[in-house]
């Protein structure tokens, strides 16, 4: 976690910062190691903007993180007409990008710790900041009548905290904080318990729940049946909540192998996105030689979007093709795994007649 500035709003507006302090508030080198920042809003004056009209906003400081600029936007009476009554607060990237930006974003009152917690940052979607003046934030992010009457607000200040990860810079994270150590192979990779519990349930399960009990913290947990490339790529997903490299560039069957692999470590661990992310991926990919072994993955995980595409596929193959395709062995187990291919390829074909 590494601070990025602070902006101060007081009697109504945005306090410059002293002459000869840069406008832009610039992340020291080597900060945001883990892709981890945090920007304070401090509002000064309370009394003097509270009844200021729905939809006024003051503009923060702007600071960079991750190589990116950023502002904080604070809207003492609501962004929206039926946000009246609220505090809304946004993060908003100050610069034009070439390719979106990943970012999850939590927001908070200073005081409230328990929501300046890694995991619980991870736990929050991720937005992509695709433009300059692209904001995302909470609209109603406190009552104003519940902040008047809370801790949060003494002397009439209080102050906002904007707690952000960046997934490209959390992607390459040194090794701070780590609690668990995987070995896949002959490969080791170290993580944090909180983030894969937070992020999966079977982690969950195997990392709090009573099958740990009585294994020594320092062990590294054995994983069986994973290439440690594919383990590999299920943590980068967990930390960024992006679609890993793909180690098989170039050649479609080994990309659809590649995917193949992906797609079961995502069943295995309970990622949902992710296993949508492969089929996806797998759908653009369908050929007659890549059709057989993506159906039987699809049968044999019930990715209905995913066997409807090779269905479509082979509905408007030549018979001869067709024949091809039904005459291998893996068309046989596919056949005996899920009986509903067969009878729906048929439908296909009949309306096709």
């Amino acid at each position: 976690m590494s601070f990025a500035g602070v902006s101060l709003v007081a009697d109504g507006r945005l306090v410059q910062p002293p002459s000869g302090v840069p406008d832009t508030y610039s992340s020291t080198a080597g900060s945001g190691s883990d892709g981890w920042w945090y920007h304070q809003l401090v509002v000064q004056d309370y009394s003097r903007v509270k009844d200021m009209p729905t939809g006024v906003h003051i503009t923060g400081r702007s600071f960079t993180a991750g190589g990116y600029r950023w502002a904080l936007k604070f809207y003492p009476n609501g962004a929206r007409v039926e946000d009246a009554g609220f505090i809304s607060v946004y993060l908003v990237l100050d610069e034009d990008v070439a390719r979106p930006v990943k970012v999850h974003r939590q927001f908070s009152l200073v005081r409230q710790v328990h929501m300046q917690e890694l995991a619980r940052i991870r736990a929050t979607d991720a937005f992509d900041f695709s433009r300059r003046g692209i904001g995302s934030g909470r609209r109603r992010f406190v009552k104003k009548e519940d902040l008047e009457k809370s801790e949060h607000l003494k002397g009439d200040l209080f102050t906002i905290r904007c707690d952000f990860i960046i997934a490209e810079a959390a992607a390459t994270f040194v090794k701070v904080g780590t609690d668990v150590t995987f070995e896949v192979g002959h490969e080791m990779f170290d993580a944090h318990r909180c983030v894969l519990a937070t992020r999966s349930a079977v982690f969950m399960a195997e990392l709090f729940g009573p099958t740990r009990e009585g294994i020594p913290t320092a062990s590294a947990i054995q994983i069986q049946d994973m290439e440690p490339n594919v383990f590999k790529a299920l943590l980068s997903f967990i930390y960024t909540d992006s679609m890993p490299k793909m180690e098989a560039e170039g050649e479609a069957a080994a990309q659809v192998m590649w995917l193949r692999h992906l797609h079961a470590g995502a069943d295995r661990y309970d990622l949902p996105r992710l296993k949508l992310m492969c089929e996806e991926r797998l759908c653009g990919l369908v050929d007659l030689s890549s059709v057989t072994p993506i159906l039987g993955l699809a049968a044999q995980h019930y990715c209905s979007r995913l066997k409807k595409a090779c269905l479509e596929f082979l509905k408007v193959q030549s018979t001869k093709d067709l024949r091809g395709v039904m005459a291998t062995s893996e068309w046989e187990h596919i056949a005996a795994t899920d009986p509903s291919v067969m009878s729906e390829l048929i439908a296909n074909l009949i309306l096709k007649a």
